[in-house]
């Protein structure tokens, strides 16, 4: 059996709780081994993301798509680029296809499974040992157990761009306590459908808006989010470059907020428009063009403000470049 291109199927309260292998067995009409083969080979994504553990159990509202062309392997610590590193904090480019860090119903997996779907901060120690391996000639025997990094934010996986890991317990209690303040400083660019203008998008998000989705709640119910949004470059009134500065760092923020006003970001397949404005969405985009372009916090251990920048990744320059033309 050869799965069709696209194919989609929603995860419903009756197939709560199932493994995307039986999920898929039954749906699919395939044998145990095909299905399985076919999660190991990179065929099959959840709400957009790949998913090779065919022993993973599904939630009400989740999307499950079949590929059939395999999605491409996750990227490796040498993808990982290092833009500042202490004995403090670590600045990285995060590539899009990562997580940040590891789910919690992750944790408990064997090392060999993680490694099939590593995250970034299982990464960067690597990537800091090359750094500064290549910095110093090579020099110095690598140790036997590279330090970890400790995690104080996070970026969606298909979202590229400037991360932050701490190095030391008092750096990721003094970095973690600036993200929960909103005192660091957060710019995004993404490409979203519409003409987009100036101005701030303020609501309160709840896990939950009703189908099973993260969404703004319409009351004072949830968490207060803020994302101040200015166009860059209009493409006609199809397309806008947008930068979204954060003043709250909710999870998927943008990406809700940008979508419940009328302009999802181009690639988006979790959150939509409302359906009376009938908006569609042909950038061909390969996955949501989002990147954290700027970051800035103060430095635990100096006190200094510091700030980083990062250019475009090349596919987000491929598709702009695509809607120049």
């Amino acid at each position: 059996m050869k799965p069709s291109t696209g194919t989609v199927h929603h995860v419903t309260a009756a197939d709560r709780g199932q493994t995307l292998a039986a999920f898929l067995r039954t749906k699919l009409g395939a044998s145990w081994g095909r299905v399985q083969k076919m999660v190991r080979s990179r065929h099959v994504m959840i709400h957009g993301n790949i998913c090779t553990d065919a022993a993973r159990r599904l939630k009400d509202g989740e999307v499950v798509k079949i590929l059939e062309v395999a999605a491409v392997a996750p990227p490796k610590a040498d993808d990982v680029r290092i833009v500042y590193v202490d004995d403090q904090v670590v600045v990285v480019e995060k590539p899009t296809g990562i997580t940040t860090t590891r789910h919690t119903e992750e944790l408990s997996w064997p090392t060999r499974r993680r490694q099939v779907q590593p995250t970034l901060d299982e990464m960067v120690p690597e990537a800091i040992h090359q750094h500064l391996a290549r910095k110093f000639g090579g020099r110095g025997k690598k140790p036997r157990r590279l330090a970890p990094v400790r995690a104080v934010h996070r970026i969606d996986r298909e979202t590229s761009g400037l991360v932050v890991f701490a190095r030391t317990v008092p750096a990721e209690r003094i970095l973690a306590e600036q993200f929960r303040a909103h005192t660091t400083e957060r710019r995004y660019l993404a490409l979203c459908v519409g003409r987009v203008g100036s101005g701030s998008i303020i609501t309160n998000l709840v896990r939950d808006r009703g189908d099973g989705r993260r969404g703004s709640s319409g009351t004072e119910e949830g968490k207060r989010a803020v994302t101040h949004v200015e166009p860059v470059e209009h493409f006609g009134d199809a397309y806008t470059l947008v930068a979204c500065r954060l003043e709250t760092g909710r999870t998927h923020q943008i990406r809700i907020h940008m979508a419940e006003t009328g302009h999802p970001v181009c690639g988006e397949r979790v959150y939509s428009a409302p359906r009376h404005l009938k908006v569609t969405d042909d950038s061909a985009a390969p996955r949501v063009m989002l990147h954290a372009a700027e970051l800035g916090f103060v430095h635990p251990e100096t006190g200094e403000l510091i700030r980083f920048e990062s250019p475009l990744p090349a596919d987000m320059k491929k598709t702009l470049a695509s809607l120049r033309r």
